[in-house]
């Protein structure tokens, strides 16, 4: 005999499983480390600072 299954709670699990599956893909498409930000961060700063330092004191 056949084990009887809730249709609705099946639907949601699913569901669940597309969108976990869609945000693992979407996190490997655009996500970036800490390391990356932190690095990317320090770099803009420097920069800025660089622009900074260039500047005419008059």
């Amino acid at each position: 005999m056949a084990e009887i299954v809730n249709l609705r709670a099946v639907k949601k699990q699913a569901a669940r499983k597309a969108a976990r599956a869609k945000g693992d893909a979407n996190a490997v498409k655009f996500g970036r480390s800490k390391a990356e930000r932190v690095l990317e961060a320090a770099k803009a700063a420097k920069a800025t600072r660089d622009l900074d330092g260039h500047k005419r004191s008059d």
